[in-house]
Order: structure tokens, then C-alpha cells, then sequence
């Protein structure tokens, strides 16, 4: 009797320990996301209110780039190549999207800006990542980003060699090719589920 309830508890026990690291594998990324966007590890950037108007402590620059993932067919870039704007104060930028194909294709855009140490400096108030753009064959968008970089940065010692920003997005099919990429555990934060497909 002692030996079957010894076995049944090292089973039950093994079982637990089994679906506790399930568990943990599934709430891995959505873990590693909240604790970038709290942290601003990684160069997960920001979002949060707007800025306050006439805060200005210095000037940094925000460079912009564009890639979209092989295998989809946009042209996509920036409308602007940098910009250079008082901390603490809101600005808005342009990307453009253009389907090559004969066929309508829909992606999502991932982002995330460089260098890491500055995420938590970086307040994105507006953009269109994370949401499914179509675009019809031949069609050209424009999506606007509005951000604003926090004034502390310039207090900081760790960041006082940072006078260039780099803001990046890269389109993805599905966020399932963002996921197959890692592309998705790095990218900054967004409101709402997500759902990998």
C-alpha cells in the first residue's frame, strides 16, 4: 500500500512539474514583453502619454528605417531619412508602402529602436504596427508614426553618448514569419492581444 501511494505521488508530482513548464513556455514571450515594455530592455520603446509642450532640454535625432521580410513583395521606406527635434517634444513621421504584386497582400509591421538602452526614453504615441494593412495590387499607402523623446535621457549618464536614435520597422506577412524570425520577442510593445497566425 505504501509503495503504490508512493508511486502514485511521484507520478502526480512529475505530472505537475510537466504542466508547470507547459504553462511557462506559453507565457514565456507575453512575460518577456511586459518586462521590456516596464523596463525599456532591449530597445523596447515606450508608450505612453503625449509629451508636454515646451519641455526642451536638448536636441537628439531620430533616424528611420524599413525592411519588410523576404518573401513579401512591398516597397517599403521612410519618407523622411532623419529628424532632428527638441526632447520633449511631439513629432510625427511617414513611412510608404507599395504592393509589387498582381494580387492583394496584407502585413504587419513589427518595431523596435536602437540603441537598446534608450527604450525606456522612447515614447511611441501612435503608429500603425501591429495592425493587418492590405494593400491592393500596385497600391501605395502612407503610415504616420507620432512619438516624442523624454527629456531625461539627457540627464542620464549611461545615455549622454546617444545623439542618434534609430526607429525601425520591418513588415511581415503574419506575425507567425515575425515569430519564426524572433522578430516578435524584440519588437516594442503594443496595446491589446495579439494573436499569432
Amino acid at each position: 500500500m505504501n509503495k503504490r501511494w508512493g508511486n502514485a505521488w511521484t507520478a502526480i508530482s512529475l505530472a505537475s512539474v510537466v504542466l508547470a513548464m507547459l504553462g511557462a513556455s506559453f507565457a514565456a514571450i507575453p512575460l518577456y514583453r511586459v518586462f521590456c515594455a516596464v523596463t525599456g530592455y532591449g530597445g523596447t520603446p515606450q508608450i505612453g502619454p503625449e509629451a508636454s509642450p515646451g519641455v526642451a532640454a536638448g536636441k537628439i535625432t531620430v533616424r528611420f528605417n524599413a525592411d519588410v521580410n523576404p518573401g513579401m513583395p512591398w516597397q517599403f521606406a521612410p519618407e523622411q531619412a532623419n529628424l532632428t527635434l527638441n526632447l520633449g517634444d511631439q513629432q510625427v513621421a511617414f513611412y510608404t508602402a507599395r504592393n509589387e504584386a498582381a494580387t492583394p497582400v496584407t502585413g504587419i509591421a513589427l518595431y523596435n529602436v536602437t540603441p537598446d538602452k534608450i527604450g525606456k526614453y522612447f515614447h511611441k504615441t501612435a503608429c500603425f504596427c501591429f495592425n493587418q494593412q492590405t494593400l491592393a495590387p500596385g497600391q501605395e499607402m502612407q503610415f504616420p508614426v507620432s512619438f516624442w523623446v523624454d527629456p531625461a535621457i539627457a540627464t542620464d549618464p549611461s545615455t549622454a553618448d546617444v545623439h542618434v536614435i534609430t526607429l525601425s520597422y520591418t513588415f511581415f506577412r503574419t506575425l507567425a514569419d515575425a515569430a519564426k524570425t524572433g522578430a516578435l520577442a524584440k519588437a516594442g510593445p503594443h496595446v491589446g492581444p495579439v494573436a499569432i497566425q
